[in-house]
């Protein structure tokens, strides 16, 4: 039995492992949504069952858990094609076999050691453009996967260590911008090859025997510990239910419905009463859906480490014929969309077990935004970008305002990089006020950004959410502001017919995009807030004197300081009715 000292040291080198493939490919990728953003993962995983082993800390939670369906898909197709080598190392993209949507492609290494298989490495980052109808492939009017970018399948980019250009050559055929495909596949190659040196080093050092004996003790304490979490909440079947605006082709809301079953040390969550498949690029593949239940489930258990062992005491019960579950040709480009509702319902039902373990929503979508055109010297110029917004009040205090979205640990690209890199400016860049839902402890403000066009013409795509069902609060806080889009025109500014989602927006030079993101639901009942703290927000700018007023019963002079003496009026008087 591995000594506990030996365990915690495995695990901190193991770890860093991961967090130095991470660091690697922040630092040499082309495209600023990996290199500044962060919009990549790596990972250690199992040989035989492609289950996490170990996670970098830096990339992204909701990555790492797909990864184990995208290693097991490598493992599968090397099965039937003449087994796994040495100095092999696959490539793909596919969003049904483990992947999640296209733009996302994935690098599989196996690692050997004196010719044993010890574990693979998987890499995986988001491409700036990977070809289909629309650049940066966030299309929302698609209806199959091929109007989304190329698919690849599980292939060889290394074949027993010879490189295999052909592949490349593909690759950057189908690509608007293959310099930026080239430079961070590089990038996914070097951090790959950093972590076979890491192993071999730390190896050299404890040996084979040490290293599978923690990965293993780790995961039956990961496993432990989780079922310890599960059985400290009441035994019971907690329901929740939200929607997304609508799928882009057909303008009705579609519903995620969760039934969460607490039966002893063991979880159930079963999916069964949310939406079909549909039209439009909300669908996802099971495997996402598996992956990202594994985020939540860690945002609420935070103790818990992460590996596979989070999910031994968990059964899911997704429907073939679901949103949540489709295979190709289905499109699912605007899989984070789904993700984060079903991270939503997620915290809504815990929130009904304990609501200590849960907090409000967060603001529930990622605003991907495409701006795309030709300089003046004729170059193809492509800005792909996500934004951010408010999370969720919790039970220690306050939402973050203007955070990234909970299925990751991602940053929003800094405006300064935005503007260099490609023909715009930003008009506005600026905290949402009266965004946060109101609660004892306030839900984080939303953003405003505004986007002027610099060359002569431009064209807009917009893949979002939440513009007609707000982020929720929960144990008694208030829902948040709704996602807004506004654009101008020759005819003044105009938002896109289903709220959230619109392809083809033509631009001309000096007009402008502008996103008003939501903020993040309450927790707790408003009027349990602190008045000071609601005059607090109001100096600052984040509530205002009206809504303070009318949210909270907190009555604010007009040289923002707390009339208490009307407050009191007011909030007795809320109270008796």
């Amino acid at each position: 039995m591995i000594d506990p000292v030996t365990l915690a040291v495995m695990k901190g080198r193991l770890e860093q492992i991961a967090d130095e493939m991470d660091a690697t490919l922040f630092r040499s990728a082309f495209n600023p949504i990996i290199a500044e953003a962060h919009d990549a993962s790596h990972g250690l995983y199992d040989p035989q069952t492609g289950d996490t082993l170990v996670q970098g800390k830096s990339g992204l939670p909701i990555f790492v858990g797909s990864n184990a369906f995208a290693v097991r898909a490598v493992i599968d197709k090397a099965a039937r094609s003449g087994g796994m080598a040495e100095g092999d190392l696959y490539i793909f993209n596919d969003p049904y076999d483990g992947g999640t949507h296209l733009s996302d492609f994935r690098l599989v290494r196996p690692y050997y050691r004196d010719g044993e298989l010890v574990c693979y490495l998987a890499s995986v980052g988001h491409w700036h453009d990977v070809g289909g109808n629309v650049p940066g492939n966030y299309n929302p009017a698609a209806t199959e996967c091929f109007q989304e970018g190329m698919l690849i399948p599980p292939v060889k980019l290394y074949d027993r260590g010879i490189f295999r250009q052909d592949i490349v050559d593909i690759l950057q055929s189908n690509s608007r911008q293959p310099g930026s495909l080239y430079g961070d596949l590089n990038g996914q190659l070097s951090a790959l090859e950093l972590g076979g040196r890491r192993l071999d080093a730390l190896i050299d050092e404890y040996g084979v025997a040490i290293i599978r004996e923690a990965l293993v003790e780790l995961r039956r304490r990961a496993e432990q510990l989780m079922r310890a979490n599960i059985a400290e909440l009441p035994d019971g079947t907690y329901s929740a239910e939200d929607w997304l605006d609508n799928d882009g082709i057909v303008d009705e809301p579609l519903r995620i419905a969760l039934d969460l079953t607490i039966a002893g040390d063991r979880m159930t969550l079963d999916f069964s009463r949310s939406a079909k498949a549909c039209q439009g690029p909300v669908n996802i593949a099971r495997s996402t859906a598996v992956a990202c239940c594994y985020v939540a489930l860690k945002h609420v258990f935070t103790d818990v480490p992460a590996n596979a062992g989070v999910l031994d005491p968990i059964t899911f019960v997704i429907p073939e014929d679901s949103l949540l579950s489709v295979v190709a040709p289905k499109p699912v480009g605007g899989y984070t969309e789904t993700i984060l509702r079903i991270i939503d319902v997620v915290f809504s039902a815990i929130a009904q077990a304990d609501p200590a373990r849960s907090n409000g929503h967060a603001y529930g979508t990622i605003n991907a935004l495409s701006l795309a055109g030709h300089r003046a010297d004729g170059r193809r110029w492509v800005m792909f970008s996500f934004f951010g917004g408010g999370h969720g009040g919790h039970p220690q205090g306050d939402g973050l305002n203007h955070g990234n979205a909970p299925i990751s640990t991602a940053t929003i690209p800094p405006l300064e990089i935005l503007e260099a890199a490609y023909p715009i400016r930003f008009t506005q860049w600026a905290l949402r006020p009266d965004s946060g839902g109101p609660g004892r402890s306030r839900g984080g403000l939303g953003a405003i950004y505004e986007i002027e066009l610099l060359e002569k013409s431009g064209e807009a795509f917009l893949f979002g959410d939440r513009g007609r069902h707000p982020p929720k609060g929960i144990a008694g806080g208030a829902d948040a502001a709704m996602n807004a889009f506004f654009f101008d025109t020759d005819t003044g500014e105009a938002s896109p017919p289903m709220a959230s989602k619109m392809v083809g927006i033509k631009l001309r030079q000096g007009q402008h995009v502008r996103i008003e993101s939501p903020g993040g639901g309450g927790y707790g009942a408003p009027l349990e807030r602190d008045p000071e703290q609601v005059a607090r927000d109001v100096r600052l700018g984040y509530v205002s004197r009206g809504r303070a007023e009318v949210d909270y019963g907190v009555s604010i002079d007009p040289d923002l300081t707390l009339d208490r003496t009307a407050t009191e009026t007011l909030r007795s008087a809320r109270a008796a009715s």
